[in-house]
């Protein structure tokens, strides 16, 4: 039987189907103002891919922020757990995630068996996270993908001292209109510093385990795991598509149930 993981971000929604332990197909989507209708077209386009449809028994765990809205999932799945599990499908030997999503940023601390140990997140800010990221970037008038190149041609990172996004900023406009101008490289890793300093935090709270691995869009960013790996001291595990970890969770923890209602 197939099963599906739905992982509803505030920017993207996530899809993933799953079967007899192997991933059958995927789909990431913007999320946009309607979550279920978005949700649907997603699972249908994912099903598509697989050779199923909307007709055929498929067992389904929503997770994510909008995991509520989803009114065709048998079931509801906290993202720390969706995370542990997809991780540990992915990345066998990691034993800590660090997933940086749009408005939020979570670390997961999990067992040998891809069980939650402890965690630990932060969503009051969005200082820390994608949208942050962006919002740095149409700042600097850099494509995101820029900022990563400049951050790496950096010999040193300025300071920036402030914990919110709206003060970070104000910090970085001080900085683009000095006299002389500060570098913009140096501003970027700057601003990589004070993103990663957020996530230190977070995992020194419930202490750091290796091997460590990164999911969700920001782990995309060479100069965000770049900045996090001399920070942490160790190389860090990522994913192809660090996106899907918590959907890929939501479908192993879909079939895990299945296999329990078989026996």
């Amino acid at each position: 039987m197939k099963t599906l993981g739905i992982d509803i971000g505030s920017l993207t929604t996530k899809v993933v189907i799953f079967e007899n332990g192997s991933i059958l197909s995927s789909v990431i989507t913007a999320s946009g103002d309607e979550p279920e209708a978005v949700a649907k077209e997603a699972v249908r386009s994912a099903l598509r891919r697989a050779g199923s449809s909307f007709n055929d028994d498929i067992y389904i765990v929503s997770t994510g922020v909008g995991r509520k809205s989803i009114s065709f999932s048998q079931q509801q799945k906290a993202i720390t757990t969706c995370l542990a599990r997809g991780v540990y499908y992915l990345c066998p030997s990691a034993r800590m995630v660090i997933d940086i999503g749009a408005e939020s940023t979570t670390v997961v601390k999990l067992n040998d068996r891809g069980r939650v140990r402890d965690w630990a997140n932060h969503d009051k800010c969005a200082a820390g996270t994608g949208i942050f990221l962006q919002q740095m970037a149409k700042l600097m008038q850099v494509p995101v993908e820029e900022m990563s190149k400049l951050s790496l041609q950096a010999k040193s990172g300025v300071e920036i001292t402030s914990t919110c996004a709206v003060f970070t900023e104000s910090e970085v406009i001080s900085h683009i209109h000095r006299e002389p101008p500060t570098p913009k490289q140096e501003i970027v890793a700057g601003i990589y510093l004070s993103v990663i300093s957020r996530i230190m935090a977070l995992c020194k709270r419930i202490g750091i385990e290796k091997d460590v691995a990164l999911s969700g869009g920001v782990a995309l960013n060479s100069g965000v795991v770049n900045t996090l790996e001399k920070e942490i001291g160790f190389g860090v595990l990522v994913p192809d598509t660090p996106q899907l970890v918590a959907a890929l969770g939501g479908a192993i923890l879909a079939e895990e149930n299945v296999e329990k209602g078989s026996n």
